[in-house]
């Protein structure tokens, strides 16, 4: 019942629904808009019941081999002088580069791709789904699964234009390539100036380094697309900046034909599903960057939406509202971001320099220490579902 599944999206949590899907006797498909694989991102955190997702695929020696193997954050001022550092070793169960973490799932799934081409509209019925493809033409699925991200197309078909769903979190974040040589290894090395951060990420198992920069604003009216616009809005926001290392990650950054660029949004929907069509990862409930949660809450909730049509043998009515009761409860929990944003991007000289003392306690490690104790008590186990279908 309902075995062919058509998933928009060979992204974290596109990747593992289908691995899971095919475990379970299921036909999936893959749409992706880019050509191939997307590479690249920055580093990822899996934690809890992440962890056991990628080891109940049998990934979890190749994920920890691939770690980022980065300590913490320094703080530094105009001369790279340290002001203050946060250690995080320990904070997350494993940390891997994005791009690393898509190649190894892409490994385990085994998967019909239709790479360079997207869903253009879909029409769903009692009996399945009518997918029109920008190249393919129109093809049949029982089932779609919207797994494009913050900006899901699927969502648009389906659910209605992202106004209604994407929340504006005062900030924007770009990232890109970087010399290899800046930042010190192993460590993500930030500086800032009043509502704005330029950094760089030096992960000790990756010879590339990463440049950042977030700059607090209200929404901006731009194309998720355009990566001529991106560039231009990250040179206003640090236009004659040139103290510590800015020109030079700027000009680097801005060559990078891989920039990212986006604002800090969430996504908040009452319900993931509608008929035949149900959406997952970024899609369904973005957390944003500054969670640090986007690759747990995607390889959690894939597991459960595929764990869960098994189940159901199928039945989407039944499946989709047992998925979104299952996961719903981490989602709500992870975009609890709290003060990580300002933390990062204080909105005055006073504030960085209150940012830094704090930095400085040996509070925090024990802090956090107590936050995961909580964490840990809270969440529970993942669910065993059949091997198939």
């Amino acid at each position: 019942m309902n075995e062919r599944i058509l998933i928009s999206g060979a992204s974290i949590a596109g990747l593992t629904a289908a691995h899971w899907l095919a475990r379970y006797g299921f036909r999936p498909t893959i749409v992706e808009r880019a050509p191939g694989l997307r590479g690249g991102g920055n580093g990822v955190d899996l934690r809890d019941l992440a962890v056991d997702v990628v080891d109940r695929m049998g990934l979890l020696p190749r994920v920890r081999a691939a770690r980022a193997d980065v300590r913490g954050m320094r703080f530094v001022d105009a001369g790279d002088r340290t002001a203050a550092r946060i250690d995080i070793t320990g904070a997350t169960e494993v940390e891997i580069m994005r791009g690393d973490l898509v190649a190894l799932l892409h490994e385990k799934t085994g998967v019909e791709y239709v790479f360079g081409d997207s869903i253009r509209h879909l029409e769903q019925d009692d009996d399945g789904v009518t997918v029109a493809l920008d190249r393919a033409g129109d093809r049949r699925f029982d089932l779609v699964i919207g797994a494009d991200g913050l900006h899901s197309n699927v969502r648009r078909l389906a659910f209605g234009p992202e106004s209604r769903y994407l929340r504006h979190k005062g900030h924007y974040v770009a990232f890109a390539d970087a010399p290899a040589a800046l930042g010190e290894d192993g460590w993500v090395t930030m500086y800032n100036l009043p509502g704005r951060m330029a950094g760089i990420y030096r992960s000790r198992n990756h010879a590339q380094a990463k440049a950042y920069f977030i700059f607090r604003s209200g929404p901006l009216a731009h194309d998720h697309r355009d990566i001529e616009q991106h560039r231009r809005l990250i040179r206003e926001a640090f236009a004659g900046e040139s103290s510590w290392r800015i020109g030079e990650l700027l000009a680097t950054a801005l060559a990078d034909p891989d920039l990212y660029f986006d604002a800090l949004s969430q996504v908040h929907m009452d319900t993931w599903f509608s008929g035949r069509v149900a959406l997952v990862g970024d899609a369904a409930w973005c957390a944003s960057p500054a969670s640090g949660a986007g690759a747990e809450l995607a390889l959690v909730g894939a597991y459960r939406l595929a764990g869960e049509l098994a189940a159901a043998k199928g039945d989407h009515r039944i499946a989709f509202p047992g998925y979104q009761r299952g996961h719903r409860g981490l989602v709500r929990t992870r975009q609890r971001i709290g003060v990580n944003v300002r933390l990062m991007v204080p909105g005055s000289v006073a504030g960085r320099r209150i940012r830094n003392a704090v930095a400085r306690l040996p509070l925090l490690p024990a802090l956090a220490a107590a936050e995961r104790l909580v964490r840990a008590r809270w969440v529970r186990g993942l669910p065993e579902y059949a091997t198939a279908c």
